[in-house]
């Protein structure tokens, strides 16, 4: 992922119950703002996506995209990359799990390319808002 935006956020609570959160995409519209709609149209034998299309409704972007997502083996990290959108010529993204203390350091990067000329700085401010809400999301959902 070249030219990428990523922050780190801590969670309370072990890697393998935030891999579980962020594996249910299904569920992403009840904690992620941004997401109003989800399905996983494949999973693998293990049940985790391995296509998904996401109806994303953020103030700096509206759009649906179908996604494709790599789980490696030991579960500690999942990478997606853009199938299709309107609006999106790329998107790639990744959650990186790094067990720290008793709870997780979990880094979100993404890179997103428009099919509309943006200027750089109001793109990575997007992708900004983008992690920043999501990494929030996710604390706030698996520490409920």
């Amino acid at each position: 992922m070249a030219d990428k935006t990523a922050q780190t956020i801590y969670i309370d609570a072990d890697p393998r119950t935030v891999m579980d959160v962020i594996a249910d995409i299904g569920s992403y519209p009840q904690w992620v703002s941004e997401y109003k709609e989800t399905e996983v149209i494949e999973s693998d034998d293990a049940g985790y996506p391995l296509v998904a299309r996401l109806v994303l409704d953020a103030a700096v972007l509206k759009d649906t995209m179908v996604l494709a997502y790599e789980w490696p083996a030991d579960r500690k990290s999942v990478r997606w990359s853009l199938v299709s959108s309107s609006l999106l010529r790329a998107l790639d993204g990744a959650y990186t799990l790094q067990p720290k203390g008793s709870g997780t350091d979990v880094t979100y990067e993404l890179s997103v390319d428009l099919m509309i000329p943006m200027i750089g700085l109001l793109k990575r401010k997007a992708e900004r808002r983008l992690t920043d809400t999501a990494l929030k999301d996710l604390k706030k959902w698996v520490e409920a």
